[in-house]
């Protein structure tokens, strides 16, 4: 759950990034736009992902790697 949570996560930073630096949303371009219901979707996964992601932050197995 944590590695699927971190990959949703890096897919949410890499598609700010486009829109940050090229203002182009490589999500809203590969699902029909920013308001069609896939590309919601996904915008709710990776916020769900980005929210369980902070977890990381006060778990310590999250950092060491250990179990």
């Amino acid at each position: 759950m944590d590695t699927i949570a971190l990959i949703l996560s890096i897919v949410g930073c890499v598609n700010w990034g486009l829109v940050g630096i090229f203002q182009f949303d490589l999500v809203a371009w590969l699902f029909g736009g920013a308001g069609s219901l896939f590309s919601r979707l996904v915008y709710t996964v990776v916020a769900l992902s980005g929210l369980w992601c902070i977890s990381f932050l006060f778990r310590r197995n999250a950092i060491t790697g250990n179990e």
